[in-house]
């Protein structure tokens, strides 16, 4: 009884509940001010009425996802007295003035990169238009590098752990989610040391990511042993729609010229250290060479956005720590999507790559929560006879977008797309993988928060050695895993409506 009583206790007074509380009572707040000034006269009724016609007018002749402008347009209609203040307030999806001028600081510290048009004009042509599409947006194409595909995060970890145990310079590290265990204390424990021997170590996590599994003092206790710290983005007991706007990226950078993208967070699910949703499948890749300058820049762009630093690019180049040249293994171009950009960057993407497809596509995703766009892409694609295949958790995480999932099963499979079910359990893994000739294997889910209000990185390859083992795993994953008919979409039917009621919510899920 005792044990129960400390565990109820320890949630009632944990950080996440005491903020949820505190924006509730705002809620509450907001909505009796607004009942209590409806009552000093009709006039104020037609005011805010006015006010939410106006802002419904606004929201069909603006630019912008329209899955998000429907929700809005059909929760004005519905309290049309006090939802155009809502949406005034929580509606706008851009960030904060403060935080999109803190982020355009930190990547003007940077300066000016070169062209890499010499590079764009050795690939193929359709996938040269694309990467001159990334490198517009702001990421270089490079050359001498080298990829490693990891099928598993229980196969890249030891590696992780070697490389940092080597570095001898700087470390800079990104991560969503932080969790106490094996993987964690792990890393952990090479961070203090590095730091201790004189090497610069950054460390950046999701404050709301990390909320409710964030060891307790984790950033007294780094920076008690010389690791520099930030929380992105801390989460306050604020109405602010900022709020939304997360770090969702996974990045560690060592000494210039190693680097490490993917799926995976830092905690023991991640590499089936625990248990949770089955098996647990995530990928990675470890870049080596000069691509690895992609990374750095990310990592360097947030941090002077925080830091008055006297960081300068050409401090971080690879070359400086690493003078040798490095082995060529076709071409990488990492790159980062943002709310902070006015650019529907990591969906572009996505859609060119379908697009471009003549032979097959094979998409790994944990959630498919797509919009129009890119669900008549998909059936587009292989209705033109391209061998569309994506693969979704057979176990899910999370039950409310995994039925959103399903939703789109059935339109998708009568247009020729074949999806499979990850039987063993929950799939994490984000990549895209087109002819043998271009790749993507980073961050970047198939759904709203990931393509519009986070944060999100990826790591495209271009005629890499490391697609034959993304190709590999993507038939091994499918032979493990459930192809899913139309028969079996039958059982969807009977939730069309509560289907209908999610497809409208998903930019909330």
């Amino acid at each position: 009884m005792l044990r129960i009583l400390k565990k109820v206790t320890s949630i009632l007074t944990s950080r996440l509940v005491i903020i949820g509380l505190l924006i509730l009572i705002q809620l509450i707040w907001f909505f009796m001010l607004i009942f209590s000034l409806t009552q000093y006269g009709s006039w104020i009724t037609v005011s805010f009425t006015v006010l939410s016609i106006v802002i419904e007018l606004y929201l069909i002749s603006k630019d912008g996802n329209p899955s998000y402008k429907i929700l809005w347009i059909l929760f004005i209609g519905v309290l049309p007295l006090m939802g155009g203040l809502l949406y005034l307030l929580f509606g706008d999806k851009r960030p904060s003035r403060r935080m999109r001028r803190l982020l355009y600081h930190g990547k003007q510290m940077m300066g000016e990169q070169p062209s890499s048009k010499n590079i764009l004009e050795q690939m193929p042509v359709r996938t040269a238009e694309l990467g001159q599409y990334v490198e517009n947006c702001g990421f270089l194409m490079y050359q001498h590098s080298q990829t490693t595909y990891y099928a598993l995060g229980e196969e890249m970890f030891p590696q992780l752990l070697e490389d940092l145990r080597r570095a001898e310079h700087y470390i800079f590290m990104e991560y969503f989610i932080v969790s106490e265990g094996v993987m964690w204390d792990s890393i952990k424990a090479i961070l203090k040391e590095k730091a201790a021997s004189g090497v610069e170590v950054r460390f950046v996590y999701d404050d709301l990511g990390c909320i409710g599994c964030l060891p307790k003092n984790l950033r007294k206790e780094l920076t008690a042993a010389g690791v520099q710290v930030l929380a992105f983005n801390p989460f306050r007991p604020a109405l602010s729609a900022v709020m939304n706007n997360r770090n969702h990226r996974k990045i560690t950078v060592i000494d210039g010229y190693i680097a490490y993208t993917g799926g995976l967070n830092l905690a023991d699910e991640y590499i089936n250290q625990k248990k949770r949703f089955g098996h647990w499948k995530d990928t990675a890749v470890r870049v080596y060479g000069e691509a690895v300058y992609g990374f750095t820049l990310m990592t360097l762009e947030l941090w002077n956005a925080f830091h008055k630093t006297e960081d300068n690019s050409e401090m971080y180049q690879p070359h400086r720590w690493h003078p040798e040249p490095f082995p060529s293994d076709g071409f990488v171009q990492p790159y980062c999507n943002s709310p902070f950009d006015n650019e529907t960057f990591a969906e572009d993407i996505y859609l060119d790559l379908l697009s471009q497809a003549k032979r097959y596509v094979y998409i790994f995703t944990p959630y498919l929560a797509i919009d129009d766009e890119m669900q008549h892409a998909l059936c587009r694609t292989a209705k033109r006879g391209v061998d569309v295949r994506i693969v979704t958790p057979g176990i899910p995480d999370k039950r409310l977008v995994y039925s959103l999932t399903r939703s789109y099963y059935e339109q998708l499979i009568r247009a020729g797309v074949k999806i499979y079910e990850y039987t063993p359990g929950f799939i994490h893994a984000k990549s895209y993988l087109v002819d043998d000739i271009v790749g993507v294997v980073g961050t970047i889910n198939m759904d709203y928060r990931s393509l519009y209000l986070h944060m999100e990185c990826a790591a495209m390859m271009v005629q890499s050695h490391a697609l034959q083992e993304l190709k590999l795993d993507c038939i091994l994953t499918m032979k493990k895993s459930r192809l899913v008919t139309l028969q079996d979409c039958k059982s969807h039917r009977r939730h069309r409506l509560w289907n209908a009621i999610l497809r409208t919510l998903s930019p909330l899920l």
